[in-house]
């Protein structure tokens, strides 16, 4: 396992996400230091825990430890704000209206349209129903949905898993922009070429435990 990340990333000098003692009855317990400009890579079997640790950071599913960002511990921030700024990704994007634009602020409307644009997506999609996108344009949008808000962490769960490879290369240019800009990832992710590319950090989960790979 290496600690030093790709070439022409900007790593802060301490950890912006500290995980310690992260445990449910399922899996754990976790430890975790990751560095802003840092990807953390973790690949590993269906049902080895990968979702259930990412849920866990962000405070989705419950569970026992400590999780810092930046030096504040999580219990001291009201849940939303800090889904805000430790968001997590799931492998099948949520929708909560019908229409696509309801899913996106007002105010962040240059920055999606930019986003939307760099993920090759067609403009009459963001003002369309969600029925009409196809899978793939779900994901790119659930991934624009939250770039555009700019968290610190960002907890993928397959980003990238119905995306075809040049959909892929651009949401990696995109996620690698992102790190050096200062951001971190925990990427899980059954693409060990993909590990690779972004991956810093490589782990692989076995039975509910990470272990350096």
């Amino acid at each position: 396992m290496s600690n030093d990340a790709a070439p022409g990333r900007e790593i802060s000098t301490g950890p912006i996400l500290r995980v310690s003692r992260l445990r449910s009855p399922f899996a754990g317990p976790f430890d975790l230091d990751l560095e802003g400009g840092t990807c953390a890579a973790i690949t590993g079997p269906s049902g080895s825990g990968k979702s259930l640790f990412l849920r866990m950071i962000a405070d989705l599913d419950p569970n026992d430890g400590e999780v810092w960002l930046e030096g504040r511990e999580r219990g001291s921030v009201p849940p939303p704000t800090w889904r805000r700024q430790v968001m997590y990704v799931a492998a099948e994007s949520g929708w909560w209206a019908d229409e696509v634009a309801v899913h996106f602020p007002e105010h962040r409307r240059d920055d999606v349209q930019a986003l939307a644009a760099r993920l090759a997506v067609a403009p009459a999609l963001l003002s369309a129903p969600v029925l009409q996108l196809s899978t793939g344009e779900k994901q790119r949008l659930a991934l624009v949905r939250v770039l555009a808000g700019s968290p610190r962490v960002l907890l993928l769960d397959e980003p990238t898993g119905p995306l075809d490879q040049d959909s892929v290369t651009r949401v990696e240019e995109l996620l690698a922009e992102r790190l050096r800009n200062g951001a971190a990832i925990v990427l899980v992710t059954h693409d060990s070429e993909q590990a690779s590319r972004l991956g810093d950090r490589r782990y692989r989960m076995k039975a509910g435990r990470l272990e350096a790979a």
